[in-house]
């Protein structure tokens, strides 16, 4: 793992990687929806609206999942750190703020035929939407610290006390009475139907792919920033 917080070992990777990640996520993900949208029939009690739920549902994990890997490269960065780590943190964190605004979309336009609201401050809907404004917050703190010069450990600080929120999001229905249904999946266990459960595995594991490419187009993108500012403050030293 060392070997790939090394820049130039990890563009050799990440440019063969993702596109791959992005194909192979676009093609899972359109299958995905395909098979959901117009194969799976509708459900006894929600009818046709329970197909949202191939969208919804991935959006949602990955909402969750685009935060823990701010927490995990906050927590090498911190310990360790590792040179990619604080760059990669960053570029989870828009695609994470993206899978969490339409995982919160869907589950409006998703509850208001079945709950007969739009929106209702329980425990899994209010964390989720403090898990958006934890995103907003932290994009802020990273670009402040990069145009101030502050230290990069502060948004990487913040970075690890938002993780918090992860297992309230995943434990409110557990926690509290609420509107929203209990975890279908766990461990070893599924309430969903296998007509339902196999193209929602496979929407997650597209949904994944894109949001890996994504944030590896990203880490190019900012680590090619990094390398255009520092050699134009070396020109400017050599100027002087």
């Amino acid at each position: 793992m060392h070997g790939f917080a090394n820049p130039k070992r990890f563009l050799g990777l990440a440019r063969w990687l993702t596109p791959l990640l992005l194909l192979s996520g676009v093609s899972l993900s359109a299958g995905a929806l395909f098979w959901g949208l117009t194969q799976v029939p509708p459900d006894r009690l929600m009818g046709e609206t329970v197909r949202i739920l191939f969208i919804h549902v991935p959006s949602a994990w990955l909402g969750m999942g685009g935060w823990t890997a701010i927490a995990v490269s906050s927590l090498v960065f911190l310990v360790w750190r590792h040179p990619l780590a604080a760059i990669a943190a960053r570029a989870a964190a828009v695609p994470g703020l993206v899978f969490t605004a339409i995982c919160l979309i869907t589950g409006s336009i998703w509850g208001r035929p079945t709950w007969g609201t739009w929106w209702v401050w329980d425990g899994r809907l209010t964390s989720m939407l403090v898990l958006a404004f934890l995103y907003f917050a932290y994009i802020a703190l990273a670009q402040t610290a990069k145009r101030e010069a502050v230290s990069q450990r502060i948004p990487a600080i913040f970075g690890l006390l938002g993780a918090i929120n992860i297992p309230i999001i995943n434990r409110s229905v557990v926690w509290w009475n609420s509107l929203h249904q209990p975890p279908s999946i766990t461990m070893g266990n599924s309430a969903i139907d296998t007509e339902f459960l196999v193209p929602l595995l496979v929407a997650v594991l597209g949904f994944s792919f894109i949001f890996g490419g994504v944030m590896l187009a990203r880490m190019r993108t900012l680590l090619a920033i990094l390398q255009a500012d520092a050699r134009l403050r070396r020109r400017a030293m050599e100027a002087v």
